[in-house]
């Protein structure tokens, strides 16, 4: 089975769960992915997604699509299979092969914040607040002036903000439309709305039911110790 899909963040929205617990999830158009090619040694299957216009694609890439039966897509992208034997070129591989309790990593395009100062880019806390002090919100000492005489390549300071890629690990499927590819899932994704993201099986997590309750630890207390109204001599 293929252990990944390519999606779309729609946007965020919040549900309930069997308890009455507010849950905020993710909305994410998981497929329908069309499969443009298998590889066996590794296990391998690419597929694509998002169709575009045959004019906004090169034509070596037009002529890829047409050797293979499949409209022009915007991403093409190849994800790790247990077993291709189930899969075909032009076959459409959709939601299903999740379902509610698979952990997830997803990666996208993070929201692009512009040019940031160093205190919102890299939360510094700032230099005194008081009226006679000239060093608010500035960079401060950035290198030595002897030796080495140049500033060290990656030392925090002003610059873009944001606009990268960027993976979100262990998130978790709430809920799966089949019919409509949607996927529901809890916590935040990377990117803005109507983005593209890739939602990959989860490696550091393994699947666990959403009935399964975490065990809760009953507190121990030490018989050494006595609380403070005991000391005061309260019942």
């Amino acid at each position: 089975m293929i252990r990944g899909l390519i999606g779309k963040k729609l946007g965020m929205t919040q549900i309930f769960d069997k308890d009455g617990n507010v849950v905020p999830v993710t909305v994410v158009e998981a497929g329908p992915c069309p499969v443009l090619g298998l590889r066996e040694e590794p296990l391998k299957i690419k597929v694509g997604f998002d169709p575009v216009k045959e004019s906004r694609v090169k034509k070596p890439q037009l002529g890829f699509f047409k050797k293979v039966g499949v409209a022009p897509m915007r991403l093409i992208k190849e994800f790790e299979s247990t077993d291709n034997k189930d899969y075909q070129v032009g076959q459409e591989v959709k939601a299903d092969i999740f379902k509610a309790g698979d952990f997830v990593d997803i990666s996208g395009v993070s929201k692009g914040k512009g040019f940031q100062g160093g205190m919102k880019r890299w939360n510094w806390s700032g230099g005194p607040a008081g009226h006679g002090s000239m060093h608010h919100r500035r960079v401060g000492s950035i290198g030595a002036s002897a030796d080495p005489s140049r500033t060290f390549r990656g030392t925090h300071m002003p610059g873009q903000m944001g606009a990268q890629n960027v993976t979100t690990q262990g998130l978790r499927v709430i809920e799966v439309d089949v019919e409509n590819n949607i996927l529901l899932i809890k916590g935040a994704v990377p990117g803005s709305k109507n983005s593209l993201v890739v939602v990959n099986r989860s490696k550091k997590k393994v699947y666990r039911s959403l009935d399964e309750k975490s065990a809760t630890m009953a507190k121990k207390r030490n018989p050494m110790k006595q609380s403070k109204a005991k000391a005061k001599g309260k019942k």
